[in-house]
């Protein structure tokens, strides 16, 4: 089984400008949508939620719900967009999300979500994977994990994406949902040795390179978030260390081949700051990178800004210092 490196789904972060952004850092890694819930699919403006522009590095769809005829038609609706697979979200802890009973609160039902699973592999040919935490709330027992990813898999999940944390579904905002729960990547290493044929992969709190490669030594892939938003460079990092990438772009190449994209998508109406956003950390922890991100935050947010713009952020970050954006 391939081992597979893969940035994770991040409401409000990873749309479709960031996953082609960071597909002009990396070429082998895995890109996976904010969740997009089932029924805004059926009923929303679906070339505006589900189009994006077609890169070489496979993209899932992560879709959010609990009804399984809304998410049967919802996979049936996606599955001609150029997606790898889709993920089913049994995973984000949030008071919103729990309220229209999507992600982790699932994980209180499982005979619901293996209904919804079903329901989703019999709609379409692509495969159905899910993305889900350790436990929830007092229930955090390897047991339980064993058995819950055991009715995922037998109503037809083929990917089992696992957050090594549980998430206290009252008590803590996602954001401290993100960061309190103590990390167990026992319990994922577990899960691998008991479904030994299966593909299991690692989320939560990984940063470095060490520790993708650390973590692949046991499981059969790595998912990061955070890390990567903060800093999308940490792809080149993974390509050169983890896939054995002998070139990779600079920051500044990235900029330049970003730059007919900006002019394909402002030329359709797409505000300027919807890309740049995603850039804004793209010189971190380089000199320099605070002038990269004040003059960001000072153009980018201009209403109809275009590529004269963009040029003209260039121009002056390569004036003000010429050095860091080689680097």
């Amino acid at each position: 089984m391939k081992k597979s490196v893969s940035v994770a789904p991040m409401m409000d972060c990873t749309d479709k400008h960031e996953i082609y952004f960071l597909s002009l850092i990396s070429k082998n890694v895995n890109f996976y949508t904010e969740m997009i819930v089932a029924n805004a699919i059926i009923k929303g403006d679906r070339d505006k939620l589900l189009s994006f522009k077609k890169i070489s590095n496979p993209v899932t769809l992560q879709v959010g719900g609990s009804n399984p005829n809304e998410l049967a038609e919802a996979c049936k609706i996606s599955e001609d967009y150029g997606y790898k697979e889709i993920n089913l979200n049994l995973g984000c802890p949030s008071k919103k999300v729990q309220k229209n009973k999507f992600g982790a609160c699932l994980m209180q039902e499982p005979e619901l979500v293996a209904r919804c699973i079903e329901a989703m592999t019999k709609s379409t040919n692509l495969p159905i994977t899910i993305k889900t935490r350790i436990g929830y709330n007092d229930v955090e027992n390897f047991d339980f994990l064993k058995s819950f990813i055991q009715t995922t898999k037998n109503a037809g999940s083929q990917k089992f994406i696992i957050h090594a944390r549980k998430a206290l579904l009252k008590k803590l905002s996602p954001k401290e949902n993100l960061n309190i729960p103590p990390l167990k990547y026992d319990y994922v290493y577990k899960l691998k040795n008991h479904f030994k044929n299966d593909e299991i992969i690692i989320n939560g709190g990984i940063k470095t390179t060490n520790e993708i490669k650390d973590h692949l030594k046991k499981v059969d892939g790595v998912m990061i978030g955070r890390a990567i938003y903060h800093s999308p460079y940490l792809l080149a990092d993974i390509e050169k260390e983890v896939f054995g990438t002998k070139y990779v772009p600079t920051r500044s190449e990235v900029m330049e081949n970003l730059i007919p994209y900006i002019q394909e998508e402002t030329s359709k109406g797409t505000q300027l700051n919807h890309i740049m956003r995603h850039t804004v950390g793209l010189f971190h922890g380089q000199n320099g990178s605070k002038v990269w991100k004040q003059y960001l935050s000072k153009n980018m947010c201009i209403r109809n800004a275009d590529l004269q713009k963009v040029n003209h952020i260039m121009d002056h970050i390569k004036k003000t210092n010429p050095v860091f954006l080689e680097r």
